[in-house]
């Protein structure tokens, strides 16, 4: 059997990509999630979960940072990332940290067909109309640094970094982790030196790097 989680703070459009699934996979087993916390719950339930249908601007998804942490608590786990948007240079960045394939939101049923076949045969796959647009862009040097550093920390090691990108102490990281808080000054000079760093500060924008802004959600100047 199939285990897939759909991923994506919009519920009619969740049941809509359900329903999508169900209808390629009669059998499928497919859990819902609205956002990154939930996601991470439903795979820590379900580990052995397949494929996740990643939104790339979930709630505590901030772009590709949601990507980088599904793949680092559960690197077996396949993540395509679905958007609205097909910006291939976004395209390009996202499979530089791991993901499996992108879906646009405008997917018709053949395209969503092809695309779960694909992936859970386990190739890549990515939009007819944006394949050429990506494959011309270069994979930028330094995301590639950024996504083979992040690839060698262990679980916990990424949640004390994403931690650390939001602000908080070691205590605070240990009463949230449940762990000591030598484990976790343990963790960081495991961190500082997987990533090349000096400091907390670094680490964090290097984390914070990965995240983008949603092109929906933009300001029209006035």
């Amino acid at each position: 059997m199939t285990r897939l989680l759909v991923a994506d703070d919009h519920p009619l459009y969740r049941l809509a990509l359900t329903q999508a699934v169900h209808g390629i996979l009669p059998d499928a087993d497919i859990r819902e999630a609205g956002d990154l916390a939930g996601a991470q719950a439903a795979l820590a339930a379900h580990p052995d979960t397949d494929l996740v249908l990643l939104d790339l601007h979930m709630p505590g998804s901030h772009g590709l940072m949601g990507l980088a942490t599904l793949r680092a608590e559960h690197p077996g786990v396949a993540v395509v990332m679905i958007s609205a948007h097909d910006d291939p240079l976004t395209i390009r960045r996202a499979l530089a940290h791991g993901a499996a394939g992108y879906l646009t939101k405008r997917a018709n049923l053949e395209d969503l067909q092809q695309g779960l076949r694909a992936v859970l045969a386990c190739e890549e796959w990515l939009p007819p109309g944006v394949r050429e647009a990506v494959a011309a862009i270069a994979i930028d040097p330094q995301d590639a640094h950024i996504a083979a550093r992040l690839a060698s920390l262990s679980p916990q090691q990424f949640k004390v970094l994403a931690r650390v990108a939001e602000g908080r102490l070691n205590k605070q990281i240990a009463d949230e982790l449940g762990i000591q808080e030598r484990t976790v000054k343990a963790h960081m000079s495991a961190i500082f030196e997987k990533l090349a760093v000096r400091n907390r500060t670094q680490a964090g924008v290097l984390l914070r790097s990965l995240e983008l802004g949603d092109p929906s959600k933009s300001v029209a100047p006035d």
